[in-house]
C-alpha cells in the first residue's frame, strides 16, 4: 500500500527535475542571445564562431583546472634558486657563507665567517625564503592572469598563458643554481628574462619569430622538447625538489634512494633505502594522475597535487609539512588563514644588468631566447589547427596580436619575479569544451584572480606533492620523439645528443649547444659540397658571360665578324 505514494513522489521529483532544468536551459539561451547580440557578442565574433557565452565559460574552467598545477609548482621550482635570499638575512650576523658557493659569496658580497650559515635550518634564511615562495606564487597567478586576459581581449584567441615549464628549471637550476649557488646571480637572471622578452616582442612586432623557429634544425627542435621533458622528469624524481627517489651516490653518481635518513649537506643515503613515508605518498598521488590522464578527466594533474598535500597538511604524522618546531609551527599559523592575499614583498622589481659583462649571462639569454620561441611558436600553432582557426598559408587569425601579447606577458612577468610567460598547451582542454573566442581566455584569467586570495593554501603544497607531476609533464612532452627520423643518422644523432645531455650534465643549454654543433659538423661536408657547386656555377656563369662580351667587343673592331 505504501508503494503508491512513494512512487507519486519519485514522479513529482522528476517532474520538478524536469521544470528546472527547462528554467536553467530557457534562462541559459536567453542569457546567451543578449551577449551574442551585444556589442561584446560581435567584439569577441561569438556568433561567427558558432559558439556561445555559457559555452566560452565552461571551457574557461576547464582550461584552468588542466593548468592550474603551475600555480605550485612553478614557485616550488623557482623557490628552490632561493630568489632574492642570500645568507646575508641569516639570523647570526657571524654565520654566513662558509657552507655556501663561492659564487653566491661573489654575487652579494657576503663576508667570511668562522662557523657556517645553515640555510636549511637557520630562521631568518627560512622566514625570507617563506616570503619569496609566496611572492611567486602571487607573481605566477598574476602574470598568468595578465596574459591570459591580454590575450582574449587583444588578439580574441581561447589561449590560456603562465609561465612555462622548461624556463623555470633552467632559470632555477642552470643559471642562479640551488640555493643561488648558480653562475648569475638572482636579480641578474631576472633582467636576463627581461631582456628575452624585449627581444622577442622586437622580433614578434617585426613579424620574424616564425622565420627564427624555422631556421633551427627540425630534429633539434623536436629533442630540445623532449630533453626538456626529461630534464624535468629527473628534476621531480629527486629529494628537495620532488619525490625522493633517486639520490647521489659515490660510486654511481646516482642511486636509488627514498631514504628514510640523508645526509643534510649531501643528500646522500644513510640508511632506510625505499622506506621514505613521503615517497610512498608521493608514488599515491603518481598513480593517481597517472590514472586520470589515461582517462582523460579533466584537472588531472590537480588531484593528484591535492591528494599528497592534503594528507600532507595533518600535523602529527610522518608525512607532514608542518613539523613540531619553530619553523614548522610559523607556517602551519600561516596556513590556517586559509584565506588571505599576499603582496609581493621580495622578488617584484629585483632587476639588475651589472652582470651583463659576463659571456653566460648572454649564452642564457639567447638558451631562455630559444626555448621560447620554439615552445610559444610550437604551440600557437598546433592549437591554432586544432580549433580549426588556420588559413591556407598556414597562418591564424590574430596570429601577429598573440605573439606581442606572449612577448609583452613575459616583460610583465619578469617585473614580478617570475620567468618566461607562455601559451599553455592545456589551452586545448577548453577547445574540447567549445571555446572558440577570447572569452574563454578571459574566464581563465577570472578564475586565476580568484585564486589569489588563497595564498596560505597554495604556499603549503610539499615538493613531494609537486614531484609527481612534474615527472608526468616530462612523460607528455617525450611524445614528440616519435617524430624524429630515428633512420636517418645525421637527425638522429645530434637529437639523441640534445635530449641525453640536458638531464645528464643538468642544463638544457649545455643539451642544446650541443646538438646544433654536432648537426653543423655532421652537415659540413654537405654544406662546403653546396658552396663549391654554387661557386662553379657562379664561375660557369660569369665565364659565359664573359665570353659573349669578348666577342661583342671583338665585332666592334672587326665590322662583319659573325660574333663566336
Amino acid at each position: 500500500m505504501e508503494v503508491g505514494p512513494c512512487k507519486g513522489l519519485g514522479e513529482m521529483s522528476k517532474e520538478s527535475y524536469r521544470s528546472l532544468s527547462g528554467s536553467w536551459r530557457r534562462a541559459e539561451g536567453a542569457l546567451n542571445r543578449a551577449v551574442a547580440g551585444s556589442r561584446v557578442g560581435k567584439y569577441f565574433n561569438i556568433e561567427a564562431r558558432k559558439t556561445s557565452f555559457t559555452k566560452e565559460l565552461r571551457a574557461g574552467a576547464a582550461t584552468f583546472l588542466t593548468m592550474a598545477y603551475i600555480i605550485s609548482v612553478n614557485a616550488a621550482i623557482l623557490g628552490d634558486s632561493g630568489g632574492p635570499c642570500t645568507p646575508r638575512h641569516c639570523t647570526h650576523v657571524h654565520a654566513v657563507v662558509a657552507n655556501s658557493s663561492a659564487t653566491h659569496a661573489r654575487h652579494h658580497g657576503a663576508l667570511t665567517a668562522q662557523r657556517p650559515c645553515d640555510l636549511d635550518a637557520d630562521p631568518g634564511y627560512q622566514k625570507c625564503l617563506e616570503t619569496t615562495k609566496s611572492d611567486l606564487v602571487m607573481a605566477t597567478i598574476v602574470a598568468a592572469m595578465v596574459g591570459s586576459f591580454a590575450m582574449g581581449a587583444v588578439a580574441n584567441l581561447p589561449l590560456a598563458l603562465a609561465p612555462g615549464m622548461g624556463a623555470n628549471a633552467y632559470f632555477a637550476y642552470n643559471m642562479v643554481g640551488f640555493r643561488g649557488s648558480g653562475p648569475v646571480a638572482y636579480e641578474t637572471a631576472m633582467a636576463a628574462v627581461m631582456l628575452e622578452g624585449c627581444l622577442f616582442l622586437v622580433l614578434s612586432v617585426l613579424g620574424l619569430r616564425a622565420k627564427l623557429a624555422r631556421m633551427i634544425p627540425r630534429s633539434i627542435r623536436l629533442a630540445s622538447a623532449a630533453g626538456i621533458g626529461l630534464f624535468l622528469a629527473f628534476t621531480g624524481l629527486q629529494a628537495r625538489q620532488g619525490m625522493g627517489l633517486v639520490g647521489p651516490s659515490k660510486s654511481t653518481l646516482v642511486a636509488v634512494a627514498a631514504c628514510a635518513r640523508t645526509d643534510a649537506a649531501t643528500g646522500e643515503c644513510l640508511g632506510g633505502v625505499m622506506q621514505s613515508p613521503t615517497f610512498w605518498l608521493a608514488a599515491v598521488g603518481f598513480l593517481i594522475t597517472a590514472v586520470c590522464l589515461s582517462r582523460e578527466v579533466k584537472g588531472s594533474m590537480i588531484y593528484g597535487i591535492v591528494f599528497v598535500t592534503v594528507i600532507s597538511w595533518f600535523r602529527g604524522t610522518s608525512v607532514t609539512i608542518f613539523p613540531n618546531t619553530d619553523q614548522g609551527n610559523s607556517h602551519y599559523h600561516y596556513f590556517k588563514q586559509v584565506v588571505g592575499f599576499h603582496t609581493i614583498k621580495n622578488t617584484a622589481g629585483r632587476i639588475s644588468f651589472r652582470g651583463f659583462n659576463k659571456g653566460g649571462v648572454w649564452v642564457s639569454v639567447l638558451t631562455l631566447l630559444y626555448v621560447d620561441v620554439l615552445d610559444t611558436t610550437g604551440s600557437m600553432y598546433s592549437m591554432a589547427e586544432y580549433g580549426g582557426f588556420t588559413d591556407e598559408r598556414g597562418g591564424f587569425e590574430g596570429e601577429y596580436r598573440a605573439f606581442i601579447v606572449d612577448a609583452g606577458a613575459t616583460i610583465v612577468g619578469s617585473a614580478l619575479g617570475t620567468t618566461t610567460v607562455t601559451t599553455y598547451i592545456e589551452s586545448t582542454a577548453g577547445m574540447r569544451e567549445g571555446g572558440r573566442t577570447g572569452v574563454t581566455a578571459m574566464a581563465v584569467a577570472a578564475l586565476f584572480l580568484a585564486s589569489a586570495f588563497f595564498a596560505p593554501l597554495l604556499t603549503s603544497v610539499p615538493p613531494w606533492a609537486v614531484g609527481p607531476s612534474l615527472v608526468l609533464v616530462g612523460a607528455m612532452m617525450m611524445k614528440v620523439a616519435r617524430e624524429i627520423e630515428w633512420g636517418e643518422t645525421k637527425a638522429a644523432v645530434p637529437a639523441f645528443v640534445t635530449m641525453i645531455l640536458m638531464p645528464l650534465t643538468y642544463s638544457i643549454a649545455n643539451g642544446i649547444i650541443a646538438g646544433v654543433a654536432l648537426h653543423w659538423a655532421l652537415h659540413l661536408y654537405d654544406y662546403v659540397a653546396a658552396a663549391w657547386r654554387w661557386v662553379e656555377k657562379v664561375r660557369k656563369v660569369m665565364g659565359e658571360a664573359q665570353n659573349q662580351v669578348s666577342a661583342a667587343a671583338a665585332a666592334d673592331i672587326i665590322p662583319g665578324t659573325p660574333p663566336v
